[in-house]
């Protein structure tokens, strides 16, 4: 159980004079469609050098989507709110208001061609953004994503302290060019995830900012990501 990996070598700064990815906040709650639609043409652009890298923030309505790794079994309620299935690793999750996506949309052959150190690349920059609110963000070997111990919870059935999840990382590389990306729960409404078995994990709970009596808003986050970003993937565009 590690909250930081100091020993391995998460930088991913570009190679040469290749310019900062852009950073870009969206307004609203962003169709589920069209955002897929639009990070895939921007990697296949990005893929042939027509356009730069970019970092995309958004909120969604409520919806469920469906990785590659998704059991029928863990939609719950699957007339809830739409189902999406979608190209990214993973299984069963939620996206919804109060809750800051992050589309990262990386050219990894100008940063480094390495799937797994991508993906604890981006649970640093979870845990990094998290420990500016003063939250203990940790990795958990067997599990994807990032997760909070809470001892203020029942613990669990073996002992250990219960603990909930606080962000989930769900990816697809073309081209080694990324897209999807992070979830980072700040103030989404908790029981919407009843109807799905998050990431097919069961036994652990979900948290928030929020939840955790932090008085947080997404432009803090949002700054927050921007500050630790720039500590793993190197500088972003002002």
């Amino acid at each position: 159980m590690l909250s930081r990996r100091d020993d391995l070598p998460f930088r991913f700064a570009p190679s040469g004079a290749s310019p900062a990815p852009q950073w870009r906040i969206e307004d609203g709650l962003t169709d589920y469609a069209f955002a897929e639609r639009f990070m895939v043409e921007r990697a296949d652009a990005i893929a042939r050098g027509e356009a730069g890298e970019l970092v995309w923030l958004v909120e969604h309505p409520p919806l469920y989507t469906a990785g590659t790794s998704a059991r029928s079994a863990d939609l719950l309620t699957p007339d809830r709110f739409p189902v999406f299935t979608t190209g990214r690793g993973g299984e069963y999750t939620y996206h919804g208001p109060g809750q800051r996506v992050a589309y990262v949309m990386l050219n990894l052959k100008e940063r480094r061609p390495d799937v797994r150190a991508f993906v604890a690349a981006l649970e640093e920059w979870i845990i990094r953004t998290l420990d500016r609110f003063n939250v203990r963000g940790e990795r958990r070997e067997d599990r994807v994503g990032v997760w909070v111990v809470r001892p203020d919870k029942p613990p669990l059935p073996d002992g250990r302290p219960a603990e909930d999840k606080i962000a989930a990382i769900g990816i697809r590389i073309r081209r080694w060019v990324t897209f999807h990306g992070i979830a980072i729960n700040v103030e989404p409404d908790l029981s919407h995830f009843d109807g799905i078995v998050p990431c097919g994990i069961r036994g652990h709970g979900v948290t928030s900012l929020v939840d955790l009596g932090l008085p947080v808003t997404m432009a803090d986050v949002d700054v927050a990501l921007k500050q630790a970003f720039g500590e793993v993937f190197g500088r972003a565009e002002n």
